[in-house]
């Protein structure tokens, strides 16, 4: 199975070390960051799921057993998959239903995973916010992980606001003082945020 890699390069780097000199320096230190992402946006959307509240190590057995099980992560092997052999895997019977409730959604063609790629951002969370189990953060990641979209930095995300905090050497962060970062990345906030991702642990 061939890796994919979210891309970015200097026009993104120049832009964002000309904009913040800040994230400019911490960038240099960082160097490159290599993120994996799923092209494939039902298949990320079912690993984001999966990935919620529990550790990474848990998320990724997890993730080895669906795929196992499941061989190809579509929304029509999911549908004729027995919930209870899903719970096997080691997932939540909350968890196995928003999984198969999203399947059901892209079946009857309420969600157009297809399309997504010629949809707006905001589109594509209003449609994917509308499923059970899904919330802005996790549509915000599939923007991301997925699409590969330029200019996400979530709100949601508490890594992205401590990585923040880390580098402005804030105490508190206001909406306010994120939006106005945020509209400083812009239109490269995606980078951006790999780099406060980064800067979230320091």
């Amino acid at each position: 199975m061939s890796v994919h890699i979210f891309k970015y390069g200097q026009r993104e780097i120049d832009h964002l070390k000309r904009r913040d000199k800040k994230l400019g320096a911490a960038m240099e230190t960082i160097g490159k960051i290599t993120r994996e992402i799923r092209p494939d946006p039902f298949e990320a959307l079912v690993m984001g799921i999966v990935a919620q509240q529990i550790s990474s190590k848990a998320a990724s057995a997890i993730r080895k057993r669906l795929h196992t099980l499941l061989g190809e992560i579509t929304p029509h092997r999911v549908a004729e998959t027995d919930m209870s052999a899903m719970r096997e895997c080691g997932l939540s019977a909350r968890k196995a239903e928003y999984i198969k409730g999203t399947a059901d959604a892209a079946i009857r063609g309420e969600i157009d995973f297809a399309r997504f790629h010629e949809m707006a951002d905001v589109e594509i969370i209003d449609q994917l916010s509308s499923l059970r189990g899904v919330g802005v953060w996790t549509a915000e990641m599939i923007l991301l992980f997925s699409l590969s979209r330029p200019d996400v930095v979530s709100w949601g995300d508490q890594a992205i606001r401590r990585g923040m905090m880390n580098l402005y050497g804030l105490k508190n962060l206001t909406k306010e003082q994120f939006d106005r970062f945020r509209k400083r990345y812009s239109p490269y906030g995606s980078v951006a945020s790999l780099y406060l991702w980064a800067l979230s642990g320091m």
